[in-house]
């Protein structure tokens, strides 16, 4: 089941979202300033590609500091982003699924720093 919500999340816009947050990581990480953020966006792409059957521990704990500059320069817009599209597909029963893993998307991007994507092995 994860499989075939992941194809049908590639088809409808997940492979398009992954690539622009894989470029942005690409330009970021130019820079040494800005690799830290490029890692963080590469992390993030990599997510947004198969979201489902993936566990996400956040790690605010571990970065604090960073995590509350991230938030307020990008992480806010990021989620509120997040949280329209999820609402938008949750209008339907049938959305209610890529709704749950735009809300799981929209928590990384609010606080990337420290967490970690790991698979679920069931």
């Amino acid at each position: 089941m994860k499989t075939l919500l992941n194809i049908i999340w590639i088809i409808f816009g997940g492979l398009l979202m992954s690539l622009i947050l894989f470029v942005l990581g690409i330009i970021f990480s130019i820079t040494i300033i800005g690799l830290p953020i490029g890692l963080q966006l590469f992390k993030l792409s990599k997510l947004v590609l198969t979201p489902f059957g993936k566990n996400l521990n956040l790690g605010f704990d571990k970065h604090p500091l960073i995590n509350i500059i991230w938030a307020i320069l990008f992480g806010w817009e990021l989620m509120i982003f997040c949280i329209s599209i999820a609402a938008i597909y949750a209008i339907t029963i049938i959305g209610i699924p890529f709704g749950i893993a735009w809300i799981k998307i929209g928590i990384l991007t609010l606080c990337p720093f420290g967490s970690e994507v790991n698979w679920k092995w069931k």
